[in-house]
């Protein structure tokens, strides 16, 4: 059977810290998770935390080489553990969420925590430093404008996808777009707490900005509007050829593991050099199969039941 999730990947990578607008920065470490960096008049807003407090220090100190101003404001663009438990080495005086994210983290924000720490030690190092849960201090149900300074940061929910919290950010003196997860590129899309149906007009939406730059949850930066709408297309390849592939059978009555032989049937050849590819696969056919099936709030992921799928589906 295959390493169970990501455990067996325990390789470092190179991060790569780069401007992509007028003081905006792109973290990003081939694949890992990226944070992103907004520096305004008078703060400095970081886009997803990472995992671990200590993992968050490698952010604070590039941070800390472009610009002399704090850190004021943490964007939490969903709610998964190896986003946000990070968040406290930053010291902000706001930490901000949706209110469905934040509903997330109270509904399954323990599980998740247990859950990812077991898939992927690697980004969970020295994770005795983690306080505990990450909790927002402001939310909002649909956009929260902040102003750093003469800056404008416009955060908006504008629909389900990796999620069913997630916000980007957008600064429009830059036409510059945070999508978190919503955007991957050349990495596997995540599914397991997805909602598959909603995510591609989700981008489609996202799309609207026609940005200039993006950063997306993992991969490289996208620099010009061509390769933006290059990795919103991909993204929404990913999903359909997965969606695609699981629904069918499911309709037909046919079993998980039938679903998971389609979908990688339909995708091997295409995505298999993606970056955690076979970590997300079943994790993604058991989401994919549940929403063709119509459960349509996403089942809580535990260590127990991350385990028992993945023996059931790589065993």
């Amino acid at each position: 059977m295959a390493n169970f999730a990501s455990t067996g990947d325990m390789s470092e990578k190179n991060v790569t810290f780069e401007e992509i607008g007028r003081d905006l920065y792109a973290f990003t470490a081939e694949g890992d998770p990226n944070s992103g960096i907004i520096i305004g008049d008078d703060g400095v807003m970081v886009i997803d935390a990472q995992a671990t407090p200590k993992m968050a220090e490698d952010v604070i100190a590039r941070v800390k080489k472009v610009t002399d101003k704090p850190i004021t404001h943490v964007l939490l663009t969903h709610y998964h553990a190896v986003r946000v438990l990070g968040a406290s080495a930053y010291n902000a005086k706001a930490v901000l969420a949706s209110d469905a994210t934040r509903d997330l983290i109270v509904e399954r924000g323990k599980q998740d925590m247990d859950s990812e720490i077991g898939r992927f030690p690697r980004l969970f190092r020295s994770q005795e430093t983690i306080p505990g849960l990450t909790w927002p201090t402001i939310t909002f149900p649909e956009s929260l404008t902040v102003w750093l300074g003469r800056r404008e940061v416009q955060i908006r929910h504008i629909g389900r996808g990796h999620t069913a919290g997630d916000v980007v950010a957008y600064v429009p003196d830059a036409n510059v777009v945070f999508s978190g997860d919503l955007v991957e590129y050349h990495s596997a899309c995540y599914c397991g707490d997805a909602h598959l149906k909603d995510w591609p007009r989700t981008l489609n939406r996202l799309a609207e900005y026609k940005a200039q730059a993006l950063v997306p949850g993992r991969g490289a930066a996208l620099k010009g509007a061509g390769q933006v709408a290059d990795g919103i297309k991909l993204t929404r390849e990913f999903l359909s050829s997965l969606y695609d592939s699981v629904a069918p059978v499911a309709a037909k009555g046919g079993s998980l593991k039938d679903a998971w032989n389609a979908a990688r049937a339909a995708m091997d050849t295409k995505y298999a050099t993606f970056a955690i590819y076979e970590h997300c696969m079943p994790f993604n056919v058991s989401r994919a199969y549940d929403e063709a099936r119509g459960i349509e709030h996403p089942v809580i992921w535990t260590a127990e039941r991350d385990r028992e799928m993945w023996k059931a589906l790589q065993g």
